[in-house]
């Protein structure tokens, strides 16, 4: 009951304060420029591949179905006033920066140029908060950290403490769940190539503030997906959804 009223209390004070974005940005429904209308939005990071996928357009993945059901489920469970409707951006796009939250996916075949890393570097330090997702194994892992490190250059990556409050600022986590895509369950499987065992690790600045939560040999989006599908296990989409929402919540506090 006591994470619930602080919770509350800590929405109250983001609604007070106004500290959520505003301004002009682009929505994926349309592709038009539209004013906003709700005080979140879901905002997925464009960006062009590296050779590593298949797939042209990775950043896509799970995309409109994973926004709509997340976004319902934190209507449902906070506060929050957010828009169903799914936005992104390029790191080169100045609207980036009117949002305090990006999602990126498949990360392990995304390649950002110099001088987009520098803009994301911008926007990390400027308060923005970073979440990546959906891939998978030593392989992906490699071809993440070649952009990362671009971004950061002399900043570790490590493993976020199960004491850090990003982990408890509404829900406590787990941290020993492995979040699957239904298409290794099918397989009697959570994990995808050698990535047996779930990672969170994070990047943080000089203040010990998480900017970048890296959700390794792990698949929210797709728990997030399928959270109307009656073969996806409903504890894998619960958990999705409450380190979605700790990420939210901290990302608009900190």
């Amino acid at each position: 009951m006591h994470k619930l009223w602080t919770g509350a209390f800590v929405l109250a004070v983001l609604l007070v304060t106004g500290f959520f974005a505003a301004g002009w940005s682009q929505s994926v429904e349309s592709g038009a420029y539209q004013p906003h209308e709700a005080e979140f939005y879901f905002v997925r990071l464009a960006y062009s591949p590296n050779g590593r996928h298949r797939f042209g357009q990775s950043w896509r993945q799970d995309w409109p179905e994973a926004e709509h059901h997340f976004m319902q489920g934190v209507r449902r469970l906070t506060r929050i006033d957010a828009s169903q409707e799914g936005r992104y951006f390029s790191a080169m796009d100045d609207e980036l920066f009117d949002y305090p939250w990006l999602y990126a996916v498949e990360v392990g075949g995304w390649n950002l140029d110099e001088t987009e890393a520098e803009r994301l570097r911008q926007y990390l330090l400027r308060g923005g908060f970073l979440v990546v997702d959906d891939f998978h194994g030593s392989f992906e892992w490699e071809g993440f950290v070649i952009s990362m490190r671009r971004v950061f250059p002399d900043r570790p990556i490590v493993e976020i403490p199960i004491t850090d409050e990003a982990l408890h600022v509404l829900y406590d986590l787990e941290q020993d769940v492995q979040i699957p895509s239904p298409y290794v369950l099918f397989r009697g499987i959570t994990y995808e190539s050698d990535g047996y065992t779930p990672h969170w690790r994070g990047i943080y600045d000089d203040h010990g503030r998480l900017m970048v939560a890296i959700n390794h040999n792990m698949d929210l989006g797709d728990a997030w997906e399928h959270a109307d599908s009656p073969s996806y296990p409903e504890h894998y989409t619960a958990l999705a959804y409450r380190y979605g929402i700790n990420y939210i919540i901290y990302a608009m506090t900190h």
